[in-house]
């Protein structure tokens, strides 16, 4: 297993469990029956948030647990690439997840939200504090669900991350419940062969019209989100500059020219502007963003429609599509979303995207432990050979 903060767990293993192995004919060696046996049998006690807050505090001794030990090859220290972390809760799943994207010639922003508790937003100025590269958003959102402010948090960390000295090629979104299906070496590859072209979801509006045609504002709500936008029956003014709107996903990868357009164009900050009051921005800001002709890695209009499983940049398993898209989730859904078990891991790593969306050791901790090895053993078997 790769270091890290030490995981205090117990789990009940399969019979002859085997080190996790791609090239297998069953990585991991987990059959369906194996995983019935270990979510019944095991009894899983997650690192706290706190246990991320005392491991930093000695940086040293941290950093020294899976921080820099990969270097990367020449070619990837030339294709340096930027993360946007928007997370909110269990710090230790963050962690992990950084320490498997984490390249020392890499530069990472994390965009902590600002109801997170105080021990979460603990460990993760810890984790800046002591890893090389990584910082806290200069400028932090409250972060409402279907709101602007969740695509606030990604663009302070863009405008953040142009102002790096870290002259990278293409940035990455990601949220606290992914994980990399690619090792770096293995993205980078990918990567190039976009020649400067973006990756994300655009898709003909269809029935989400409504998300924009009328002004949303946010309610209070006694649900989980604490504020909900809500439609109201004022009636929005079209979209600025004739914008054709398109729709998509919240992640997206995208090239470093494209993000300076972002950055400096009137035309988009007049559509950020419009979009303030409608409902999911980041759900059809990205996407209608990448179709503007002329912006840098265009999609033209013309173009067919990118689904989700068409862009690579995340792998998410919808409930009401199994069956049609892809097979059944075998972990478990929530809000109609899949959390991987660790029967999916072939499919996961066979489909070609580069991150999961979504893992959750408490759902399933085997899922985590196996891409954690496996990306670990494909990182280190150049220098084996």
């Amino acid at each position: 297993m790769p270091q890290g903060i030490v995981k205090n767990e117990t789990i009940a293993a399969p019979p002859q469990t085997k080190k996790c192995d791609i090239f297998s004919p069953d990585p991991c060696m987990l059959r369906p029956d194996h995983i019935s046996i270990i979510r019944k049998e095991k009894t899983y006690v997650g690192p706290t948030d706190e246990a991320v807050v005392n491991a930093t505090t000695d940086c040293e001794q941290f950093v020294s647990q899976g921080y820099g030990a990969i270097q990367g090859s020449e070619s990837e220290r030339e294709f340096p690439l930027a993360y946007s972390l928007v997370v909110h809760q269990d710090a230790a799943l963050v962690e992990r997840m950084l320490r498997a994207v984490y390249m020392p010639h890499n530069i990472y922003c994390i965009h902590y939200d600002l109801k997170s508790s105080d021990k979460f937003i603990s460990a993760m100025k810890g984790l800046a504090r002591c890893i090389p590269n990584v910082f806290i958003a200069s400028k932090l959102e409250r972060v409402q669900y279907a709101s602007i402010s969740r695509l606030k948090a990604d663009l302070n960390c863009l405008s953040d991350l142009l102002d790096s000295e870290v002259k990278w090629k293409y940035v990455i979104n990601l949220c606290g419940q992914d994980f990399p299906l690619r090792t770096n070496a293995e993205l980078v590859s990918d990567l190039k062969e976009l020649k400067g072209r973006n990756m994300v979801e655009s898709k003909w509006p269809g029935g989400k019209k409504s998300r924009w045609t009328y002004q949303h504002l946010l309610k209070d709500s006694n649900s989980v989100y604490y504020e909900v936008p809500v439609s109201t029956s004022e009636m929005k003014s079209p979209p600025p500059h004739n914008i054709e709107m398109f729709v998509g996903s919240a992640y997206f990868t995208f090239s470093r020219e494209f993000v300076v357009f972002v950055n400096q164009s009137s035309l988009a900050r007049n559509f950020l502007a419009w979009s303030e009051d409608t409902y999911s921005p980041d759900e059809h800001f990205w996407a209608t963003l990448v179709r503007v002709p002329g912006v840098p890695g265009e999609v033209p209009r013309s173009d067919p429609e990118i689904s989700e499983l068409k862009s690579k940049t995340h792998l998410v398993k919808w409930s009401y599509l199994e069956g049609d898209l892809y097979p059944p989730c075998t972990g478990t859904s929530i809000r109609s979303v899949c959390i991987y078990g660790a029967a999916e891991l072939r499919w996961l790593l066979n489909y070609g995207h580069w991150f999961a969306n979504k893992v959750d050791p408490k759902v399933d901790p085997i899922l985590v432990e196996c891409l954690e090895e496996i990306l670990s053993e494909k990182q280190l078997r150049p220098k084996l050979q």
